[in-house]
């Protein structure tokens, strides 16, 4: 992979990394409530989860994913369901700390299992696998697709992890916690709207 291939790719990662969407909404409402040390194992799933999810499309699970109708179909229809919980308990988790215990963040099994019923990042890791492994060197050009989502995963999910707990002074009315809460409800939903639009065929 030349240099000039490899800051496009960097380039690419980055816009697709750091712009809102499930991971990001989820941190950001994780850090709100939990604050940022909590909230490091659901970073590192995301960092670790998503990267090994590239690597295997990459590899090839790619091409037999957009073979099977019924597996892109029950995958849309899960990734809707699931999502559509976490807007719910996202929009109703009220104040920080407010929920007495009740609630807690990811762990990182959970989200790097997460990665793998997220539709859009099936459709973004088939996407951008599609366009930069390399079928003569697949394991090397997969390894350095899976670097970059684990520097860009670590970074973007941090750093919505940070704006979350920067968010915890502000939070401090269940008028304004309810104004952030429904705002990232309302990045799952139109998550949600797109994935419901496509079907998941790169």
């Amino acid at each position: 992979m030349t240099l000039t291939t490899l800051l496009s790719l960097l380039g690419i990662a980055s816009v697709a990394g750091w712009t809102p969407g499930p991971n990001n909404a989820l941190v950001a409402t994780s850090g709100a409530q939990f604050g940022f040390w909590r909230t490091l194992p659901h970073v590192a799933g995301i960092g670790i989860g998503f990267p090994f999810m590239v690597f295997c499309i990459s590899l090839g699970l790619g091409a037999a994913f957009q073979q099977s109708m019924l597996i892109r179909e029950s995958l849309r229809i899960i990734g809707i369901i699931v999502l559509l919980w976490f807007a719910w308990k996202v929009a109703t988790s009220g104040k920080p700390n407010s929920q007495s215990g009740k609630g807690r963040p990811f762990t990182f099994v959970e989200s790097a299992a997460f990665q793998w019923i997220n539709p859009k990042g099936w459709i973004m890791a088939i996407s951008i696998s599609s366009q930069f492994a390399d079928p003569s060197k697949p394991v090397i050009s997969s390894a350095i697709i899976a670097g970059v989502f684990f520097f860009v995963g670590f970074t973007s999910a941090s750093g919505w992890t940070l704006f979350g707990k920067g968010m915890q002074r502000w939070l401090t009315t269940d008028r304004r916690a309810n104004t952030f809460n429904w705002t990232m409800a309302a990045l799952l939903l139109l998550s949600v709207l797109m994935i419901a639009s496509s079907r998941l065929n790169g």
